[in-house]
C-alpha cells in the first residue's frame, strides 16, 4: 500500500508538471522540463520580466533578479525547510542534505563540525595534491589524444581529492560519478519509478562505504574529516547525523566541481577567443575563468527557501508556509547588476559578487576547495593543451537544479590550429 501511494503521488507530480509547464504555460513548472533543462536562461528572463518577485501558477514565488535572491538567501526569516503547517515540501525534499535542510541553531553546530575540513589551512596543504593528480589525468588524456573531458578528467580529479580529505580508500572513480549525478538529478525530485530505485541503489552504495569507513575509523583513527567527525560525535553531532553530513561533503564535494569544470571547458571552446586569452596567460586567468563561469553557466542553477513568518520583500506579502525559489543562474545574468550580463568574458569587472556558491550562513562550506580545483585544472589545462577542440556532440545530464555535460568529446590538437565549435545536444 506504501508503494501505490508512493507511485500514485510520483505520478500525479509529474502529470502537473506537465500541465503547468507544457498546457497553461507556467515557467518555473517549464524548468523541470526539457526545455528548461536545456535553455532555462530564457525562461529566467521570462520570469524577470514579470517582476522582482513574480508569483508562479502553482502558489510560489520566484525571482531571477540578483538583488531578491541575495535579500532572500540573507534573510533568517526563510529557512531551507518546508515549515510544518506547507506539506508540500520543497524540490529534493526525498533527500537528507545534512546541515543544508537545517536552520540555526542546528544548522550552526554542524557545520562547526564540517568546518575545519575547509580552514584556509588545509585547502593551502591539498595544492601539491591536486596539481599532482591534474597532471597525472592530463598524462593519460594526453596518451588517448581523443577523450571524455568529462569521465577522464573532470570527474576523476574532485572524487580522488574530496576522498583523500574524507579517508575513502581505493574510492570507485566511475561508481561515485554515477551515484553523485543521480543523487544530483533527484534534487528535482524524484520523476519515476526507476529514478526512485536509482537513487535508493546510489544511497544505499555510499552509505555502505561510509559504514565500512566508520568501523574502521572507530578502530584506527586517521588524520582525516571522516575520523574527525566521529571524534565529535555525541557531543557536536549525533549519531544519526554522521551519516547523512559525510554523504552530503561527498557528492557536494565532488559533483558541483565536475559540473564546474564541464561548464567552463565547453563555455570556453564555445568561445574560442577567450579560449586563446586564457592559454595566453593561464597563470594570470585562470581564476577569472573560475568566476566567470560561475557566473556565466552555474553548476547549481536554483535554491528555495520558505518562509518562517510573513515577509513583506519586494512589493509582495510571502505568508508563512509560502516558497520563494530563488533562482541563482538567472540572478547572475541579472542585467541590472551585470553589464553586458550574457556574454561570457575573462577580463569581466564584475560589479557584484556572484550566487553561485548561494549566500548567507548556507554559503558554500567547499567553494574554496573548488574554487582550488578548478583554478587548478584550467591553467594546467591551458597550458598543457593549447590545442584543445571538440571532438564531437556534449551530452546534459538530465537534471535542472544541477546544469553540466554528461559527456565533453575533445581532442589535443597536437599542432594548435583551431576547428569550428559544434554545437552542444
Amino acid at each position: 500500500m506504501q508503494a501505490l501511494s508512493f507511485a500514485v503521488a510520483l505520478y500525479r507530480r509529474q502529470l502537473a508538471i506537465n500541465y503547468w509547464g507544457r498546457v497553461r504555460r507556467d515557467p518555473l513548472s517549464r524548468l523541470h522540463l526539457a526545455e528548461g533543462r536545456d535553455d532555462p536562461y530564457s525562461i529566467y528572463d521570462e520570469i524577470r520580466a514579470r517582476g522582482p518577485m513574480a508569483p508562479t501558477l502553482l502558489g510560489n514565488y520566484a525571482t531571477a533578479t540578483h538583488q531578491v535572491c541575495d535579500a532572500v538567501l540573507r534573510d533568517r526569516r526563510f529557512g531551507p525547510s518546508a515549515v510544518e503547517m506547507n506539506g508540500r515540501g520543497a524540490p529534493g525534499d526525498e533527500i537528507d542534505m545534512s546541515m543544508l535542510d537545517k536552520d540555526p541553531p542546528e544548522h550552526t553546530r554542524l557545520r562547526r563540525v564540517a568546518q575545519p575540513a575547509f580552514s584556509p589551512k588545509q585547502i593551502a596543504g591539498y595544492r601539491p595534491r591536486v596539481e599532482r593528480v591534474v597532471g597525472d589525468l592530463l598524462d593519460q588524456a594526453a596518451a588517448k589524444g581523443t577523450f571524455d573531458l568529462v569521465g577522464d578528467f573532470a570527474a576523476p580529479l574532485p572524487i580522488a581529492v574530496i576522498s583523500d580529505l574524507l579517508g575513502i580508500p581505493d574510492a570507485d572513480t566511475d561508481a561515485f560519478a554515477e551515484h553523485g549525478a543521480v543523487i544530483g538529478s533527484a534534487l528535482d525530485g524524484v520523476r519515476s519509478l526507476r529514478h526512485a530505485a536509482r537513487l535508493m541503489a546510489a544511497s544505499n552504495a555510499l552509505d555502505e562505504v561510509f559504514l565500512r569507513l566508520f568501523e574502521l575509523r572507530r578502530r584506527q583513527p586517521a588524520d582525516d574529516a571522516v575520523s574527525r567527525i566521529l571524534a565529535a560525535e555525541g557531543d557536536q553531532i549525533q549519531s544519526h547525523e554522521v551519516l547523512p553530513m559525510c554523504r552530503l561533503l561527498l557528492v557536494a564535494g565532488f559533483e558541483t566541481t565536475v559540473n564546474l569544470i564541464g561548464n567552463a571547458v565547453q563555455a570556453l571552446l564555445d568561445h574560442p577567443e577567450q579560449w586563446e586569452a586564457l592559454c595566453a596567460d593561464p597563470a594570470g586567468l585562470a581564476d577569472a575563468a573560475v568566476e566567470e563561469t560561475l557566473r556565466w553557466d552555474s553548476p547549481v542553477q536554483r535554491t528555495s527557501r520558505c518562509a518562517r513568518e510573513d515577509v513583506e520583500l519586494a512589493g509582495r506579502t510571502i505568508r508563512r508556509g509560502e516558497f520563494v525559489v530563488c533562482l541563482l543562474g538567472g540572478a547572475n545574468r541579472d542585467p541590472e547588476v551585470f553589464a553586458d550580463a550574457t556574454r561570457f568574458d575573462l577580463h569581466r569587472v564584475p560589479e557584484a559578487d556572484h550566487l553561485a556558491f548561494s549566500s548567507g550562513i548556507h554559503y558554500c562550506v567547499g567553494a574554496p576547495l573548488a574554487r582550488l580545483e578548478v583554478g587548478t585544472a584550467l591553467r594546467l589545462l591551458a597550458e598543457r593543451m593549447p590545442g584543445l577542440r571538440r571532438a564531437g556532440q556534449s551530452r546534459r545530464r538530465d537534471a535542472g537544479i544541477i546544469r553540466g555535460p554528461r559527456t565533453l568529446p575533445v581532442a589535443v590538437e597536437k599542432t594548435g590550429a583551431r576547428s569550428a565549435p559544434v554545437s552542444t545536444s
